[in-house]
């Protein structure tokens, strides 16, 4: 999973991937312009806890790919700001984060002199929505001539689908927000169209801010918030500063300036709502691993995920949820208060499961 992180300059984009990642960048590292990728491990204290009960020989979280998109300026575009290559970047992202500019500090004013969450929102919005319309123009344009000649159903049915798209975008409204059929997205994911791309707006607060934050997320739930569009908040500088922090330290910063949630957890929970996923779990001595899958996967298919040869030659998988094992505290037990199932090929997977699959 590549999340892409963008923002108007001098927004706190880098900051932000600096504080997630832990990474730290000096002035020329800012200045280049090329995106800064860094994956990082997913923080989940379920399977911490189970490593202390197994004691494997390794540990293994799943993982987030986060890129901080560069390339934001006057180039060449047919946007002042948008360049070609920032958008090509953007394009290949599973989803993307916002980061929009609420900090005073007049040593990094705004480059529009004010503070506007709305119009910086906005003007992403709109940038999106004419790129994506480019996009689509062009494909009907050559779908019509296809269709003069050849007479074909799919693209018909093609051609319909980008027009429903194109009416939607002249209409000011992004792609995320409107509901396709799996076939219709199969069809639209050829195209990279970015306004579809699950968003994530990152308010990047300063402490004064610490108390008031309900007055920015109130307009966004009213305006923006939606299926595919999620807000969450974060301190920049003050979570840059605790990003080399250990882990008691970072709870003592952040009870001091009454942050309750850190910006990577923020992230990742409202990133695995967006993208629809969830974890599962497998141990053992050797290992003890969690594993990212879409809900609504069978567990055929989540055994597919470990291997490829669990799903073809998959037979049962023992299940037990992650709750129940903990409460229980064995295998064993779990299984004496039916809590630990044989299950075959159509069961759904939950979040938090503790799979081991059988196989031929």
């Amino acid at each position: 999973m590549q999340i892409g992180i963008v923002g108007l300059p001098v927004s706190g984009k880098s900051t932000l991937f600096q504080t997630i990642t832990k990474t730290h960048f000096d002035q020329f590292q800012l200045a280049k312009s090329e995106a800064h990728h860094a994956v990082i491990k997913v923080p989940d204290e379920r399977l911490n806890k189970l490593t202390e009960i197994f004691k494997p020989q390794k540990k293994t979280n799943t993982s987030i790919e986060f890129v901080d998109v560069v390339g934001l300026q006057k180039g060449d575009s047919n946007s002042a700001q948008f360049t070609g290559n920032f958008l090509s970047t953007v394009k290949t992202n599973d989803a993307l984060i916002q980061v929009v500019h609420l900090f005073e500090n007049e040593s990094v004013p705004h480059p529009s002199g004010s503070i506007d969450m709305m119009r910086d929102i906005n003007t992403f919005e709109t940038e999106f929505i004419l790129s994506d319309l480019g996009i689509l123009e062009k494909r009907i344009e050559s779908l019509h001539k296809q269709i003069q000649k050849l007479h074909d159903d799919h693209l018909k049915h093609e051609l319909a689908l980008l027009k429903k798209c194109a009416e939607i975008l002249q209409e000011e409204k992004p792609l995320r927000e409107v509901e396709f059929s799996k076939e219709e997205y199969f069809i639209l994911k050829n195209y990279q169209l970015l306004t579809i791309k699950p968003m994530l707006i990152a308010l990047n607060l300063d402490e004064n801010h610490t108390s008031g934050v309900e007055k920015f997320l109130d307009v966004l739930v009213r305006t923006k918030v939606g299926k595919n569009t999620k807000v969450i908040y974060f301190f920049g500088e003050i979570e840059l500063e605790m990003s080399d922090l250990d882990n008691a330290d970072a709870k003592d910063f952040m009870s001091e300036y009454g942050i309750k949630e850190s910006a990577l957890d923020s992230i990742i929970r409202e990133a695995y709502n967006l993208l629809g996923l969830q974890s599962f779990f497998t141990v053992g001595e050797d290992e003890c691993r969690a594993w990212t899958i879409r809900k609504g996967m069978n567990v055929q298919e989540a055994a597919g995920v470990i291997h490829s040869d669990f799903y073809n030659k998959f037979i049962r998988a023992e299940v037990t949820h992650y709750n129940d094992f903990i409460t229980h505290g064995s295998f064993a037990k779990a299984k004496e208060h039916g809590a630990w199932l044989l299950e075959g090929k159509e069961y759904i997977v939950e979040d938090g499961d503790i799979i081991s699959v059988r196989h031929g």
